[in-house]
Formats: structure tokens, sequence, C-alpha cells
């Protein structure tokens, strides 16, 4: 018991174990409104209705990050490395605000105007074109939400972030299955383009109070070094926000396109599954791991803190892994309808695929931290397109379960890759 005692308070005695504590209750919430949300989409619309509504969230993605420049990384690093030099961090706000609204007007334009070709672009027709209006209208309030989340992020305020993320998740999901419900896909399709908007009425209450929630911190000059600073997290956030998406994009069409729609709204079943539960963990990068990166000059330090995550986050994601697999049965009765039986047979590939894919993001981090922009780029379009192009040998061996597989392979070579890379910029430099 004694053992037990001190192994516990030893644990408690990491920021990364208090952030998880703290983010405990959001995530229950969370993993409880995407079930709601996952079973009503799932029986109302249906695996082909799944299907599209993959394909606009992976565009979404896309998009959204072109709205907010690409740079809420870049805001959390600058905050969490200036937050004691108020001067600078006005400096850093003034000029985060003017590119997040400048890009975000410019995204909302070309949506608003190209709303048809967009719509036959992704739904394969042109009868959606009023999603692409919506989302044109709303994207602005999107990104000031990512903006505001990203300077909390920055200041550690991790009992505010808990706090927006808990009453935005029940807020967003009655919204979200109110929609649905009354309209079916064109509600779903709507509430892909709009929660996050919803959301920022939340984050904005929630901010009223704190210090920098003045115009004094936003009303500076804009300052072409401090513009600079931002580019390169520009590149690396819009590196992935443009090639993962849209690999996945590409792979779905063609599975849309060539098998059916149904098998593609199986395989993106699948990935919702993942996407619930790998929340528990990304949750705790967004929170603590990058600031938390950004903040260390010390090779050492910085290669300890990588070492004790591990020992944190990856015995967690096994367990809740193991779960879910021996639970699968169970999962897919309780969140699907008959129709995604067929999935069973994708959570071993899945699942093992997640395991690699956040052993490498631990990795992978240090690169944004340090602003290794062209490392990080170079190896972001490499396995995307690695990641298309074995997906494709697979699907076309094995059917819809060798997109799984392809994923999984791709995530082992993308772990060697960034181990490597880890040893040559942080162990060599101790």
């Amino acid at each position: 018991m004694n053992y037990a005692k001190i192994l516990l308070q030893r644990l408690m005695g990491i920021d990364i174990i208090k952030v998880f504590s703290l983010n405990a209750m959001a995530t229950l919430v969370r993993m409880c409104a995407g079930m709601i949300s996952v079973k009503v989409i799932a029986v109302i619309i249906g695996p082909a209705g799944v299907a599209l509504l993959g394909q606009l969230n992976n565009f979404n993605t896309l998009l959204l990050g072109m709205a907010n420049g690409g740079i809420n990384n870049g805001i959390t690093k600058y905050v969490s490395e200036y937050k004691e030099n108020e001067d600078d961090i006005k400096r850093f706000l003034t000029n985060a605000l003017r590119i997040t609204l400048t890009c975000s007007i410019i995204v909302g334009i070309l949506l608003i105007v190209g709303c048809v070709p967009l719509s036959k672009l992704i739904f394969f027709n042109e009868d959606y074109y009023y999603v692409f209006i919506v989302f044109g209208f709303t994207i602005i309030l999107y990104t000031l939400n990512g903006l505001f989340i990203s300077i909390l992020n920055g200041y550690k305020k991790f009992k505010k972030y808990v706090k927006i993320n808990i009453i935005g998740t029940i807020v967003g999901i009655i919204y979200s299955v109110t929609l649905v419900f009354f309209f079916g896909l064109p509600g779903a399709l709507i509430n892909a383009v709009t929660y996050q908007s919803i959301v920022f009425v939340v984050t904005l209450w929630m901010c009223r109070r704190e210090r920098w929630f003045s115009k004094s911190y936003f009303s500076g000059e804009l300052e072409k070094p401090i513009v600079k600073k931002y580019l390169s997290y520009s590149v690396m956030t819009l590196t992935t926000l443009v090639l993962l998406p849209l690999s996945q994009m590409l792979l779905r069409g063609y599975v849309i396109s060539n098998i059916s729609a149904s098998q593609a709204g199986i395989w993106e079943g699948m990935n919702h599954i993942s996407s619930m539960y790998l929340n528990i963990i990304t949750s705790a990068f967004a929170i603590y791991y990058l600031p938390r990166l950004s903040e260390i000059t010390n090779p050492t330090e910085l290669s300890h803190e990588i070492v004790r995550c591990y020992k944190v986050i990856i015995p967690m994601l096994l367990c809740i892994g193991l779960s879910i697999y021996f639970l699968r049965h169970f999962i897919l009765w309780l969140l699907f309808s008959p129709q995604f039986y067929e999935m069973e047979r994708l959570f071993s590939w899945q699942l093992t695929g997640d395991l690699f894919k956040i052993s490498s993001w631990l990795l992978s981090f240090v690169l944004v931290a340090k602003a290794k922009a062209k490392l990080y780029i170079f190896t972001e379009v490499i396995f995307n397109m690695t990641y298309i192009v074995i997906c494709y040998i697979f699907l076309c061996s094995n059917g819809i379960v060798g997109l799984n597989q392809g994923y999984l392979c791709n995530y082992i070579l993308y772990f060697i890759a960034m181990f490597i890379l880890y040893k040559k910029i942080v162990i060599k430099a101790i």
C-alpha cells in the first residue's frame, strides 16, 4: 500500500498527469457526446451519408487550417515563450489577430463564390452548394475560437481550457443532434461546418476576464519579423492540414467511385472510433505537450520530458486500445446500425496503427516545437505520398481492410523516420 501511495504521489508530480486528471471530465463528456453523435448520424444517414460527411470533414480540416493561417501552434509557442514579457506578447497577439482575420476573410469569400464547383468536387453533385455558403459566412468565428484557445494554451490555463471543452461539448451535442434529427444529411453537413463557430460563443464568454482579453493586446502595428516567425509555423501546419485530409479524400473518393459509398462509410466509421478515443491523448498534446517542449531549451531536459511522456501515454494508449478491441462487438452495437457491423475486421489494423501514430507524433512534435520547418515539411510530404501508395496497393489486394493495413504500415515507417531524426536533433545535442 505504501509503495502504491508513493508511486501515485510521484505520478501526480508529473505535469502531464495533472493535465490528464484535469482533462478527465472533459474527455468523458466529449466521449459520451461523440458516442451519441455517432449513433444518431449512423442510424439516420447510414454508411453512404457517413462517407459524404467524411469527405466534408476532411475538406473542413484543410480549409480551416488555411483560414487561420496555420499559425495556432505558433501562437501557443510564442505566448508560452514570452508570457513574462507583456510588450512582446502584445506584438505577437496583434500580428496573430491580423493574420487570422485576413486569411479567414479571403477563405470565406472563396467558399461563397465557389460554392457550386466545391459541391461538385466534394459531394460529386451540386445539390449541397448552400453548405459552402454557410461555411463562408461563419468560418471567421471558427478561426477566432482557435486564436483564443491557442492563447490559453500558451498561458497554460488548463482549468479554463477544460471548462471551455466541457461546456462547448454539451452545447455542441445539443446543436448537432437537433440538426441531424430534424434535417437528416443536410443537417449533418451544416453541423460539420458550423459546430466550432457555435463553440466560439462559449470561448468568448470564458475568456472575457483574462488579462490579455483587451484591445491594447491586439492593436499594435503589423511587424514583418514577427510575421516571418509565424510563417514557419504556418507552412508546417498547412502542410499537415492539406496533405492528410487530401490523401484521405482521394482514397475515400476512389472507394466511393470504384467500390461503393457504403464501403467508404464503413471505413469512415472506423476513423470516427479512432478519432474519438485518440482525443484523450491528443488533447494533452494541445494543452501540455507543445507548450512544454517549446519552453525547454536544454537538450537533456527535452529528452527526459519526451521519455517521461512516453511512460505515461503509451501504457494508457495500450490499455484503451486493448479495451476497445475486446469490446468491439459491443461498441458496434452501441454506436452503429447493423449496416456497419462489417467494420469488425478493421479494428486490429486500425488500433495497432493508432499506437504507432501517437508514438511517432510524440517525436514529430519536437520538429514543430523547435521550428524545424524544412525537415517537418519534407517528412510530411513523403509519408503522405507513401500513405496513398501503400493504401492503394493494399486496397486493390484486400478490399476495404487494405486501407487500415496501409495506415499501419505507413505509421511504422513514419515512427522509424521520426526516431532517427530525434536521435540526430536531440540525442546528439546532449
